[in-house]
């Protein structure tokens, strides 16, 4: 009697992706952890390494060092909280609402979703770019990638602008009023809650940008 025939085991390249891609975001979670509660230049990869259980070369190739992980961490926590990325959401919205004191007010709660997580890692980047090129090189991008998200947001608006307001001016209300600095200053600094907050900038948005009511 011959024995059966046993067929090769498939290669399942998706448990390995899907594996990787959790060792990735635990790096990600530890090295947030350290970069907020030590700071960056106290931080290590050697460091990270170890609380991850990586290698630091893994971390190496994978993230390009301290600076690739902080833009990595700052990535994610533009995406929000929800299962589909703040900016997606954004722009569903604002392409399908008719109103724009509504479009306004979403963007003020959708602030009030990515601001909390953001600003930490900005006032990380900010202190940090004082003495680390890398760091001052990421600040400069992370400020011209939301410049840009700003003006991609005052189109949407410009059908809505009165003749005197200019896109660039939209552009410059809305990337001010939706800075992390306002967050900053107004929630972590003076304690004012997150509602409070996005009626700030939702009244100082509308206030700038809109005609007034009758």
């Amino acid at each position: 009697m011959t024995d059966p025939v046993k067929t090769p085991r498939r290669y399942d390249a998706s448990l390995r992706r899907s594996r990787a891609r959790m060792r990735q975001q635990k790096v990600l979670d530890v090295a947030r952890e350290m970069f907020l509660r030590d700071g960056y230049a106290a931080t290590t990869v050697a460091a990270i390494a170890t609380a991850a259980d990586v290698s630091v070369e893994t971390i190496y190739k994978t993230f390009g060092g301290k600076p690739g992980l902080i833009r990595e961490i700052q990535a994610a926590a533009l995406t929000g909280t929800g299962p589909v990325p703040a900016p997606q959401r954004s722009d569903h919205m604002s392409a399908s609402e008719p109103d724009p004191e509504v479009v306004l007010r979403n963007w003020a709660t959708l602030a009030t979703e990515v601001a909390p997580a953001v600003t930490p890692i900005i006032r990380l980047v900010r202190d940090a770019a004082a003495t680390d090129p890398d760091m001052a090189t990421l600040l400069d991008d992370i400020n011209t990638q939301r410049l840009a998200r700003m003006t991609h947001n005052a189109r949407r608006l410009s059908s809505h602008l009165p003749p005197t307001i200019s896109l660039e001016h939209a552009r410059d209300v809305l990337f001010t009023y939706t800075a992390p600095e306002i967050y900053e200053l107004l929630v972590l600094a003076r304690h004012w809650s997150v509602e409070q907050y996005a009626e700030f900038i939702y009244r100082g948005m509308a206030a700038q940008l809109l005609p007034p009511s009758d």
